[in-house]
């Protein structure tokens, strides 16, 4: 059976194993061997990563054509109207492309997260806000550019949920293994999906590798 881990990556982190001058990266955080991220995070975004030893799972994670569902609580400058709202839902323009309808909610008081290092700038004259977006594709920085192209622009990022994965339970630089039960309905989730025409081979070089209970930083 295909394995599946789960890590919370904290601000400033490149989602990658090999190593980049100055940055931490999943090496300085997950242990295990031979997993791989399957989707990445920006190094000042925050939040849920998963990562397996399954190539085939990892292109359907990714592929935009099979529509994955991941969900962001995005702290915005302003606070958003309804014809913001709006826009986003229906897609709007960025980078040359429109992206796909969005899923929103304005989220009513600030969710409970830990600190991050280092903090938002705070500005009193500038109100701010949380928005949550689930998105059906990932494109690079997507979130940033989409609440930026509405007036909005994002000061915090946190990925909370992939799927119907969430993020509870994980503090920031936390992983844990998919449990018996998670690990099977993910799989049967995702095998349907899989483009045997297109799938990667399972095997990867060894040049970047990506129980319940969290494991701790090291």
């Amino acid at each position: 059976m295909a394995r599946f881990l789960l890590f919370n990556k904290p601000y400033g982190v490149v989602c990658q194993f090999s190593p980049v001058a100055g940055k931490q990266t999943l090496k300085d955080f997950v242990t295990e061997p031979d997993v791989y991220p399957a989707g990445r995070l920006d190094h000042d975004s925050e939040g849920l990563v998963l990562l397996t030893d399954d190539g085939a799972a990892q292109h359907v994670l990714t592929h935009p054509k099979f529509e994955h569902s991941r969900t962001y609580w995005a702290q915005v400058e302003g606070v958003p109207g309804a014809e913001a709202f709006a826009a986003l839902e229906r897609g709007v323009e960025i980078q040359g492309y429109r992206t796909r309808p969005a899923h929103l909610r304005m989220l009513q008081a600030d969710p409970e997260l830990p600190p991050r290092f280092p903090p938002v700038r705070y500005r009193k004259s500038v109100p701010t806000a949380w928005i949550e977006l689930r998105l059906t594709e990932g494109r690079n920085r997507q979130v940033r550019h989409m609440t930026a192209a509405v007036g909005h622009p994002t000061l915090r990022l946190v990925r909370v949920a992939i799927g119907e994965l969430g993020i509870a339970g994980l503090e920031p630089g936390d992983w844990r293994w998919l449990t018996e039960a998670e690990s099977a309905t993910f799989s049967a989730a995702v095998s349907p999906r899989r483009d045997s025409s297109s799938r990667p081979p399972r095997s990867r070089s060894s040049g970047s590798r990506t129980g319940f209970r969290p494991r701790r930083r090291p």
